[in-house]
């Protein structure tokens, strides 16, 4: 793969399935001729023939410029879905609204006006309403004043820590509400009706058995990140819900089920959420709250960890369907559901996804819908038979392997100097080798590489470098000691995993022990940094992207630094320096990049600055890169031609640094 190929990802959003058994997804595409992220809804049928690739079988119900989150009507003749009429643009034609496709036929019609855009909807059971979130902005601010711009409104008075979010903005100024939407055959879009009023806005609504009962989840106190459910009636006037459930962390996705709720959740008191495992609970629904000192865990905390993003938990008779992480993979698996016992990732069947990753999935009448990716392919529709069997419905990863190739990826392990097993992957480019080597980091480092298709790894590798995938302590997927083992610790165990995989490999025939580099981004750049610092030898140049390089201020600069910098590394100032890279940063002789984007509120652009200064000053070979307009996520979703020219600068800085051929 090659920088110019970008526009040959093409990625499914998560499935909805048919009453008549299609699958609909949104089909994702960076278009670099536009300069932006384009989606479209396409409709796949089995048994019609071959594989979809991006076009052919894959029949195009909406044509953009960017439609997501196809969601079906109970009784499967109607489709809402999100629709951005002008991306980019301020107003509400610039933001996703719903807009309503009857599937027998017909044009697509608007159903919201809002200023920030309309959330993902959820349909009753009963199929005569459907309810969303959507930002309530406070009155002049985000265009609500047509004589008053962004550079006019008046001064914000902050008053909390949770006062902003990376690739959002603002956010105590725009609150998430509920609404409400009735329906009927005559006029599928009713006006629009808010249902909640909430101090700390709303999440993850779900409409009850009774198709008139409304769960959804809060926060349960200002900066606070643990959650609780709560109930409002789809005919109450917009106010506070009655709490039904306090969970005993955090709360995600809720799903009415055996005269209770099911829901995602991590334990945890206070805000000590970091690296905790996502379990799966449920707790029974009646006229007393229900706290989290009673609700079951149906999962165990330290050898399962589950995916919200992937999907709704699926209650299938006495199972339920959920992702679930695991070295480096993610599968649907299938919970027995008993309040009383807490299963292991032994006790989960795996019902689709074996050795990939599962990115999301639905079902419905039995049917079973996944988007799966794997080592030749960012993404594919998968129907999953009763029986077991997978009926592949697309192929959209050919056109880039027909092209390209793919080069191929597979696992790597070693042993830490302390004994600790470490896990990863290796991608080799074509050829014999020797190859120079780049170790890239991950982020989080609640996160993992996985043995799905990365574009990173297949560009650097399509230019000649052997790239090491490493999942260190701390990383996901691994059970909940490996994660926190990095608790105020971060640069020690973690790093020594990282290098033991580095001379696994350097040990191999085709890869060159001497000419490695290493290089990531967020926490893989701050590990870019601090190796720099402290195990130079083992590396020629260095690439930091987004990257934490000290901790004293970004405790204070990032939106999450407040909470997050405590938990992984400690509250007191003095900690806090030593764990920073900039701290070491007069032991950095190797040449470094440093790339950041000018928007990233996660990652603070002072974060870059400041390390970049104190090379410059000494005279170290440093250079600097800031894209504008971006934030923390421009190597994922930012504009098509700033991830291509972040390509192009990094495949630069290794031809000048470490050349691959």
């Amino acid at each position: 793969m090659e920088p110019d190929d970008l526009d040959l990802l093409r990625t499914p959003g998560p499935p909805a399935l048919t009453v008549d058994g299609a699958v609909l997804v949104a089909l994702s595409v960076p278009d670099l001729t536009a300069d932006r992220n384009t989606s479209r809804i396409v409709r796949l049928r089995p048994g019609d023939g071959p594989p979809a690739r991006s076009t052919g079988r894959a029949v195009a119900l909406t044509d953009g410029p960017v439609d997501t989150d196809p969601v079906t009507s109970p009784d499967g003749r109607l489709l809402i879905f999100r629709r951005t009429v002008d991306p980019g643009a301020s107003g509400a034609d610039g933001h996703p609204q719903l807009h309503a496709l009857p599937l027998d036929g017909g044009e697509a019609r608007r159903l919201t006006d809002h200023p920030l855009g309309a959330g993902v909807p959820v349909f009753s059971p009963d199929g005569r309403r459907f309810v969303y979130p959507a930002a309530v902005p406070e009155p002049g601010r985000y265009g609500t004043d047509p004589d008053v711009g962004a550079d006019a409104e008046p001064g914000r008075r902050i008053d909390r820590f949770t006062y902003r979010a990376d690739g959002t903005g603002f956010v105590l100024d725009r609150l998430p509400q509920l609404f409400v939407v009735e329906l009927d055959e005559e006029s599928p879009g009713a006006p629009v009706r808010q249902l909640t009023d909430e101090p700390l806005g709303v999440r993850d609504p779900v409409v009850g058995p009774d198709s008139s009962t409304v769960f959804y989840v809060r926060p349960t106190g200002l900066d606070e990140l643990t959650d609780e459910i709560a109930t409002i009636t789809v005919d109450a006037a917009p106010g506070v819900g009655r709490p039904v459930v306090r969970a005993a962390g955090s709360a995600a996705r809720p799903v009415p089920h055996a005269g209770g709720i099911l829901y995602y959740g991590a334990a945890f008191t206070r805000n000590d959420a970091a690296a905790r495992t996502t379990g799966l609970w449920w707790a029974a629904v009646g006229a007393d709250p229900v706290d989290g000192r009673v609700v079951r865990r149906l999962t165990d905390e330290e050898t399962v960890d589950l995916d919200p993003a992937a999907g709704m938990a699926v209650p299938v008779g006495d199972r339920v369907l959920v992702a679930a992480l695991h070295r480096g993979t993610v599968s649907v698996r299938a919970v027995p559901f008993d309040p009383d016992i807490a299963r292991t990732m032994d006790d989960l069947a795996e019902i689709a996804g074996r050795g990939r990753l599962v990115r999301s999935f639905a079902a419905r009448d039995g049917a079973l819908a996944v988007v799966v990716a794997d080592p030749s392919s960012t993404g594919e529709v998968v129907l999953v038979g009763t029986d077991g069997r997978e009926a592949v419905l697309t192929d959209f990863g050919a056109e880039l392997r027909d092209r390209r190739g793919v080069c191929p990826l597979q696992e790597i392990e070693a042993t830490a100097p302390d004994g600790y097993p470490v896990h990863g992957f290796l991608v080799l480019p074509p050829g014999p080798g020797p190859h120079p080597v780049l170790v890239v980091v991950h982020g989080g480092p609640h996160a993992a590489y996985s043995a799905a298709f990365f574009d990173e790894a297949q560009v650097y590798a399509s230019a000649g470098y052997a790239v090491v995938l490493g999942n260190p302590r701390g990383s996901a997927g691994y059970g909940q000691a490996h994660a926190r083992a990095v608790l105020h610790r971060l640069g020690t165990v973690d790093a020594d995993d990282l290098l033991a995989l580095l001379d696994v490999v350097r040990a191999r025939p085709d890869c060159a022990a001497d000419r490695v580099g290493v290089m990531g981004g967020s926490y893989g750049g701050f590990m870019t940094s601090w190796l720099l610092g402290h195990a130079a030898d083992r590396f020629v140049a260095g690439i930091s992207e987004r990257a934490v390089n000290a901790w004293d201020s970004f405790a204070g600069s990032s939106d999450i630094g407040w909470y997050f910098t405590d938990t992984y590394v400690g509250a007191e100032r003095d900690t806090q320096w030593a764990a920073s890279p900039l701290a070491a940063a007069d032991a950095i002789d190797r040449p470094l990049l440093i790339v950041h984007s000018e928007h990233d509120w996660r990652c603070p652009v002072e974060q870059a600055q400041r390390l970049f200064v104190s090379l410059r000053r000494r005279g170290v070979p440093v250079e600097m890169v800031l894209f504008p307009g971006e934030g923390h996520e421009l190597s994922r979703s930012g504009r098509p031609r700033h991830r291509r020219q972040r390509f192009e600068v990094i495949l630069d800085w290794w031809g000048r640094h470490l050349p691959a051929r």
